[in-house]
């Protein structure tokens, strides 16, 4: 079992920043991948960004340029570090770690981003 632990969503406006965190702990040692979704109100949940054990990094062609993701593998901790947000990355953000097969999912943290 992987617990994550979501922090740093809240109130921006547009073209300001954020930083999420995202806290991991039990199996850590087995987690490969993390990364961070988002889901809007009506909407399907979509990747944001992803990150390796290695570092090796995806993103979303609607956030390249303007969001990056770290790890921290001492901390057991991953980052997304969001900047030049705009109104439509409003929505909750959620953290997910790949075990195996399995996937784990933060509670998540709402990100609003007022024009």
């Amino acid at each position: 079992q992987v617990q994550l632990v979501e922090s740093g969503g809240g109130l921006v406006q547009a073209g300001g920043s954020l930083r999420l965190s995202c806290a991991a702990s039990g199996n850590i040692r087995s987690i490969g991948v993390m990364g961070w979704y988002h889901q809007a109100p009506g909407k399907q949940r979509e990747l944001v960004a992803t990150i390796t054990s290695r570092g090796s990094t995806n993103y979303a062609d609607s956030v390249k340029g303007r969001f990056t993701i770290s790890r921290d593998n001492a901390k057991n901790t991953v980052y997304l570090q969001m900047n030049s947000l705009k109104p439509e990355d409003t929505a909750v953000y959620l953290c997910n770690a790949v075990v195996w097969v399995t996937n784990y999912w933060g509670q998540g943290t709402q990100v609003t981003v007022s024009s």
